[in-house]
């Protein structure tokens, strides 16, 4: 666990907004040092908090000096360190996935699924659409942005045009799974109004950060769509309650994240 030549690198992507980039499965975490207040977006998997703690370290923090985690959503690759950090820092997750983290609702929170095993914790604050987090030099906007799971969140920043998606949307406009308590419809909706934001770059939680949030984003309603009239098509074709139940069931099986 104390590997050196496993631990993530930390990049400064704007001044005191930091990318701890992901060891796999895990999510990246992302640091902003505020003048005010210290956050983590998103803590990563369990097995990688002493990369974590290392590359806090870098720019001279500890685990003890971040003020908030803030969780985009439930799945166990974004927040399985956090039950390391929980006796240290609040947590702070929208409504839906306090829920399912406080309940420890392993449906959804996959925590078996990625092999992880940590001591449960729950979510101190219960964040809602439009709630605001002051840093000081950076605002946060809470956007909630179900789909790929009920619980996800964006955070803007509208004064510096930036945005946090989690899972909702990678570069390039890919779209996440749909996760049991997703939906593809709801999905679509959450993309069509981040497609409003005013945004000059996205940053993810997997893969590389967007440059073309505009471009990307209308990639990403675009294969919304297509999902959403594809399954339309489906559901169209099935004949009796048994053809259905079949295949609604290995759709959703379908829909769950595949293994690295």
């Amino acid at each position: 666990m104390n590997n050196v030549k496993n631990k993530p690198k930390i990049v400064e992507l704007k001044p005191g907004i930091f990318q701890i980039r992901a060891v796999r499965p895990g999510s990246h975490v992302y640091l902003i040092k505020g003048s005010w207040r210290n956050i983590l977006i998103d803590t990563g998997m369990a097995d990688n908090f002493s990369n974590l703690e290392a590359s806090l370290a870098e720019v001279d923090l500890e685990i003890g000096q971040i003020d908030l985690i803030i969780l985009t959503h439930e799945h166990f690759d974004h927040i399985g360190a956090t039950s390391l950090c929980f006796d240290k820092v609040l947590v702070a997750a929208h409504r839906f996935a306090a829920n399912k983290i406080q309940l420890q609702d392993e449906f959804v929170m996959m925590n078996k699924y990625f092999l992880e095993s940590a001591k449960p914790f729950q979510a101190d604050i219960w964040l809602e659409e439009g709630t605001i987090i002051d840093l000081g030099n950076y605002r946060l906007q809470v956007i909630h942005t179900p789909g790929h799971c009920s619980g996800s969140i964006c955070l803007y920043e509208p004064n510096h045009r930036l945005l946090f998606t989690g899972d909702t949307v990678l570069a390039g406009g890919m779209i996440s799974d749909i996760c049991p308590s997703g939906s593809v419809s709801d999905y679509l909706s959450s993309l069509q109004t981040l497609r409003t934001l005013n945004v000059d770059e996205f940053y993810p939680g997997h893969g590389w950060i967007s440059k073309s949030p505009a471009e990307d984003m209308s990639m990403a309603v675009e294969r919304a769509q297509t999902l959403l009239e594809e399954s339309k098509v489906l559901f169209e074709v099935l004949d009796t309650k048994a053809t259905f139940e079949r295949l609604f069931f290995a759709a959703r099986k379908f829909a769950l994240p595949k293994k690295e």
